[in-house]
């Protein structure tokens, strides 16, 4: 991309129902209203991507959505949960701090009463709706991270993509119903369709974004290592296959996993690697794991 459409290194991209919304928005004679939401939402994604480059991470572009905007990282379930934690609190953070500063702004005078009970409410709007458990708003990816320190992943990735489908068509279903209390809310519906669709999508996905994350279990495995960890045990039987116990995984636990025989004696202990490469083997994922290390 070129490099007006450049901030802090990273590019911006506009998705085309975000321009859609903006474009309605100026011709229903709002350009000031429009153009302080553009800015707080290039702010609020700022923060996301100060955050991830604190830490390191690869960032690869802004996303300008419907809703507001995705930050696109290189990194998925292969860095700490706390780090996503806090990059993604960081966006909804800048809408904090701005609204502590238009609230002091207004209390001196140097701003107009009018634009800053606009730009203080357009803020905890972009706050609050970014925050509800639906992916890929903050909220959804906060619920993902936290969820990831009880459940096995697969089961995370299950749970937050049918929550996100649930809120989506609630979303949806409330700009409908808003017919029923004087109008058709269109930005509200253009909302709920893009998250429902994104969701959709994600669901179809699945098991991709499953084996995404084995393929990166090894920089998880590195890390966890590098600093010290305790195990996480799994217990199973010989008749177990492989396909069933990696679903087992943990995204912030070192799993051994402890193969028992029907009179509950352990017959062979396993570390994660070797499972890892025995998935990776379409042949034999779908095999027993008494069959292959038995």
């Amino acid at each position: 991309m070129n490099k007006w459409n450049r901030v802090f290194g990273v590019s911006i991209r506009f998705h085309p129902l975000f321009s859609i919304v903006i474009l309605l928005s100026i011709l229903a004679g709002y350009f000031i209203e429009t153009a302080t939401l553009f800015g707080i939402v290039l702010i609020h994604e700022l923060g996301h991507v100060m955050a991830a480059k604190n830490f390191g991470w690869r960032v690869k572009e802004i996303q300008l959505l419907p809703f507001g905007g995705v930050v696109v990282v290189e990194e998925l379930a292969s860095v700490p949960a706390w780090q996503e934690i806090i990059v993604t609190l960081s966006g909804p953070l800048q809408n904090g701090i701005m609204v502590l500063a238009a609230m002091a702004l207004q209390a001196t005078g140097i701003i107009s009463g009018e634009w800053s009970v606009y730009f203080i409410q357009a803020n905890l709007l972009v706050a609050l709706f970014n925050l509800l458990p639906v992916l890929p708003l903050d909220g959804g990816k906060i619920m993902q991270s936290l969820l990831s320190f009880w459940l096995p992943y697969q089961r995370v990735i299950v749970i937050s993509c049918v929550t996100s489908l649930i809120f989506s068509i609630l979303i949806l279903a409330a700009a409908v119903l808003h017919i029923l209390y004087g109008g058709f809310q269109l930005n509200l519906f253009i909302i709920g369709l893009f998250l429902f669709y994104s969701n959709w999508y994600a669901y179809k996905g699945m098991s991709y974004h499953f084996m995404r994350f084995l393929i990166h279990r090894g920089d998880t495995l590195n890390r966890l290592m590098r600093h010290g960890t305790l195990a996480q045990p799994i217990v199973v039987d010989g008749r177990r296959k492989v396909t069933e116990i990696v679903r087992l995984f943990m995204r912030e636990k070192y799993h051994l996993v402890y193969v028992m025989d029907e009179r509950g004696a352990i017959r062979v202990v396993l570390p994660e690697q070797p499972l890892l490469q025995t998935y990776f083997n379409e042949s034999k994922r779908g095999s027993a794991i008494s069959e292959l290390f038995m």
